[in-house]
């Protein structure tokens, strides 16, 4: 059950993953006050919920409207127009969680006051189906119960995760930030791969959807490693094995894997600015 009040600010993809899961575990709609300049129309959840208020501005929010959590959800490359403008909530002492990628405890805490309560998450976007993992680092200033309050948030959309060391964020935005773009990236050139291969482009298609995310079930319901997983499938002297000794040759696919990550990492170090 999710009880106080929320402040959203920015309702694209995660924005509105977190709303769709808060609402599954109890949200009431009076509760929230989401700010997203794109307006109700852009939100399919004022649709399911018609009380929903909706404003374009920080500047429009209620001056009565006390939230115990602010949460921002906007793209990195957004929130410096913005963030200044929420520093007068900070007054009130509450929780700002963050799930923008790259940026820092420290920078939120140069924007809205040094005393500031700052949670700074990484989810992914399995959170539209509830499957998301998200890794939490808090500020000082943040006690046990507003760390209760994120796990309720967070645990909303998947699995939550905690970690004492800001250090490694951008490791983790590399990983399971990005990652879904990796695996969803397997699924297409699996796919064009069969086309090229002699199916059709619809069966192709789906049995490279089907079959990664078949795979990804059993990564989640099977005890084992995904090495003892990928060996359990492999034959010795089989299709299997003659597809892998391609895909694990030098450089091959964990070349190119570090190199992404390493990249994405590096980005992210960017984005903090």
């Amino acid at each position: 059950m999710i009880e106080g009040t929320i402040l959203l600010v920015g309702c694209g993809k995660m924005g509105g993953a977190l709303l769709d899961g808060w609402f599954k575990r109890g949200l009431n709609p009076v509760d929230i006050i989401i700010v997203e300049p794109a307006g109700r129309a852009n939100i399919a959840a004022c649709k399911r919920h018609p009380a929903l208020t909706v404003l374009a501005k920080a500047s429009d929010v209620p001056r009565d409207f006390r939230p115990d959590v602010v949460v921002f959800a906007v793209k990195p490359q957004t929130i410096d127009a913005m963030v200044g403008d929420y520093a007068s909530f900070a007054r009130e002492h509450p929780l700002f969680l963050s799930v923008i990628a790259g940026k820092t405890v420290a920078y939120f805490k140069s924007k809205l006051g040094a005393s500031a309560a700052v949670v700074r998450a990484m989810p992914n976007t399995p959170a539209a189906v509830g499957k998301a993992i998200s890794v939490l680092v808090a500020a000082p200033e943040v006690d046990a119960a507003q760390r209760k309050v994120c796990d309720v948030l967070m645990a909303s959309v998947g699995q939550v995760n905690w970690t004492d060391s800001e250090a490694i964020m951008d490791a983790v935005t590399a990983v399971s930030g990005s990652g879904p773009a990796y695996v969803f990236l397997l699924a297409e050139v699996l796919a064009a791969a069969g086309e090229r291969a002699g199916l059709a482009p619809e069966l192709a298609h789906r049995l490279a959807r089907v079959t990664v995310a078949g795979a990804g079930q059993m990564l989640d319901q099977l005890p084992e490693a995904p090495s003892t997983l990928r060996e359990n499938v492999t034959s010795p002297g089989g299709t299997t094995a003659a597809a892998l000794k391609v895909l694990m040759a030098e450089p091959g696919l964990a070349a190119l894997m570090n190199e992404a990550v390493a990249a994405a990492a590096r980005r992210s170090k960017e984005l903090a600015g």
